[in-house]
């Protein structure tokens, strides 16, 4: 993965910039070539003078040369890079990065990436637990962001625990294996979030999908070397980078999409929460309270999943979700076997923190072949991952 590739190697102002001088060495010898940016408080802790010896470029830490006036294009080096990678990413520039505040030229880089952002935390360990850390890093991670998490072990304060920033070496190996995925050039297509079905111009019906699941899976399908057409219903989560979204309201808008693209896919992910009965008629105007009763008439809409199942090829790899209250395994294998899926997900309301909106999710793995392999409550970004490691066992093994 390394080798030819261009690399923004951003630098935080932490104890651990030193380790960021074996970075940018072992960057070069996997033959990369490398450009180093610094916030100016980073200059503290490593000398540009090292890193741009190391690199063989010049360190850009702020916005323009005072002496002569020369503008470091941000933008033009967010497009030379085909990654940028900020070890180590302190709590300071995390929160910036996490909350959209841009006060230094490596931030203007940062907001003006469209390739892959990785990010390796440094701090101490009381730091690292912090709510408000987690919450800035889950929030860069649901923005696409690739987190390399911080290691246990002795830290600058004297205290013991996490919050180490990971070795170079490890963060050489995570960059290489994500460049070595199962599913490089594979074409996924992943449906997410809700639909919902309009009543009126006002009001409609629908369902409390959040859409984190979905999205979760699509950056780990990007992350993994896929290319991802993503069709979500109605969400507020950011697009993950990389994917082509198409975005639609409805069940019937999401069924046009997916018949309209299916066909060019090498494995279909249907985590969607589609709305099963549609009203059979519109009002063109918003509905008046006139009466005590309102009887809605409603009619089923198109089995989206049903509709792959039935026309894929045996080649495809069709992946479903089943989210149950009760009789939850015999439920999920009756939707695999009448489907035709590969692959189903069941999750089900009954366990807390799984299930619509929550950050969290418990899942079921069944195979077609009637194997089935259970994890504990996870991230959502984690169940992502296991999801690929059972789909890449099944299907490109």
């Amino acid at each position: 993965m390394l080798r030819g590739k261009n690399v923004l190697l951003a630098i935080s102002a932490g104890i651990a910039a030193y380790k960021s001088a074996y970075l940018c060495r072992a960057l070069i010898k996997k033959g990369a070539k490398v450009k180093v940016l610094m916030t100016p408080q980073s200059t503290h802790f490593i000398a540009p003078l090292t890193l741009s010896t190391l690199s063989k470029n010049p360190v850009t830490v702020e916005y323009f040369n005072s002496e002569n006036g020369e503008w470091n294009n941000h933008v033009e080096l967010a497009k030379w890079a085909d990654f940028f990678l900020l070890a180590p990413a302190t709590a300071n520039t995390l929160g910036k990065m996490a909350n959209g505040i841009c006060d230094n030229v490596l931030l203007a880089t940062y907001f003006s990436m469209e390739k892959p952002v990785y990010f390796a935390p440094a701090m101490d360990l009381d730091m690292y637990q912090h709510p408000a850390i987690k919450a800035n890093i889950n929030k860069l991670v649901e923005y696409g962001n690739r987190f390399i998490p911080a290691e246990s072990g002795e830290l600058a304060s004297g205290l013991e625990g996490e919050g180490r920033m990971a070795e170079p070496d490890q963060i050489i190996e995570r960059l290489e294996a994500e460049g070595q995925g199962k599913l490089q050039s594979k074409k996924l297509l992943i449906t997410a979030g809700p639909t919902f079905e309009p009543l009126d111009p006002v009001r409609f019906i629908g369902n409390r999908s959040s859409g984190k699941m979905g999205y979760a899976i699509a950056q780990e399908a990007i992350n993994r070397g896929a290319e991802v057409t993503l069709v979500s219903g109605p969400s507020d989560l950011a697009k993950p980078k990389g994917a082509m979204v198409i975005e639609v309201e409805t069940a019937k808008q999401m069924f046009e999409a997916v018949k309209a693209n299916f066909k060019a896919q090498d494995c279909l992910i249907m985590s969607a929460a589609v709305s099963d009965y549609t009203p059979k008629v519109v009002a063109a105007q918003k509905m008046k309270k006139k009466t005590d009763e309102l009887t809605l008439e409603l009619q089923k809409t198109d089995d989206i999943l049903k509709f792959v199942g039935d026309n894929k090829r045996n080649d495809q790899f069709l992946v479903g979700f089943a989210l149950e209250t009760e009789n939850e395994e015999t439920n999920a294998k009756q939707k695999l076997e009448k489907k035709r899926l590969d692959l189903i997900v069941l999750n089900s309301l009954q366990d807390k923190g799984a299930g619509f909106s929550h950050d969290t999710n418990k899942v079921t793995f069944i195979d077609k072949d009637n194997n089935k392999v259970a994890f504990e409550l996870k991230e959502k970004q984690q169940v992502a991952k296991d999801l690929f490691s059972e789909l890449e066992k099944r299907w490109l093994d």
